[in-house]
């Protein structure tokens, strides 16, 4: 945001495998509970990107495993029912799975193991940011640009926007504010990305921002 102008970024992942399984819940918790930060977010949110064109909300990997392969529906709905959208981290997001897994084993509920074969593996990313060659300097730009944009760009700077900056907050909402635009912003935050695709997002971001563009 030089000189009061909005930049846009967009992300690549390096997709690694850990060499972490599980074969029923008590490994998965194991697994949830000691692989790194980058794994959580993988199997939640990077989930959610490759399947923009899903609507409504996927569910996490975690809860697809649950219960498409173990058949374990119920505690698969436990999974599927966190709202990954109310965590801006991922330690916060780790201890929520932690705690519903804990929970089930703790009350000694069943248990299953998976078929041979389809165990769960967890699997990381390493993110590369880098800058596309877009700045708005105004509202009419922003939103011209916004139609240019990736997908990968767009979701920068709205899901990973509150991980990076741990605030309810994202980067279009925040730049909105600094441009003295706070209705804009607060239009910008009452929006649920997690229950439309990123196209049908795109569309409404660009509307709300021609229509306080005015005569700029």
């Amino acid at each position: 945001m030089k000189n009061g102008s909005f930049r846009f970024y967009t992300q690549y992942h390096l997709v690694t495998l850990l060499g972490v399984k599980a074969r029923n819940p008590r490994e998965l918790l194991e697994g949830i509970r000691t692989v790194p930060p980058s794994s959580i977010y993988y199997h939640t949110h990077r989930f959610l990107q490759q399947h923009h064109y899903l609507s409504p909300e996927p569910p996490n990997d975690f809860a697809y495993w649950l219960t498409n392969i173990l058949n374990m529906k119920e505690l698969g709905e436990l999974f599927a029912s966190v709202d990954t959208a109310e965590f801006n981290s991922m330690k916060a997001l780790r201890s929520r799975f932690v705690e519903i897994l804990a929970g089930w084993l703790s009350e000694n509920r069943y248990t299953v193991d998976c078929p041979p074969g389809q165990e769960f593996y967890f699997t990381a990313c390493k993110t590369f940011i880098l800058p596309m060659p877009y700045s708005a300097r105004n509202l009419k730009e922003f939103a011209e640009i916004l139609k240019q944009i990736s997908i990968n760009s767009l979701y920068f700077h709205i899901f990973e926007a509150s991980m990076r900056l741990e605030k309810d907050e994202n980067d279009f909402a925040a730049w909105f504010r600094l441009q003295g635009k706070d209705k804009l912003a607060e239009e910008m935050l009452r929006l649920d990305p997690y229950t439309i695709t990123l196209e049908g997002l795109r569309e409404k971001i660009i509307n709300m921002v021609r229509e306080h563009a005015g005569n700029q």
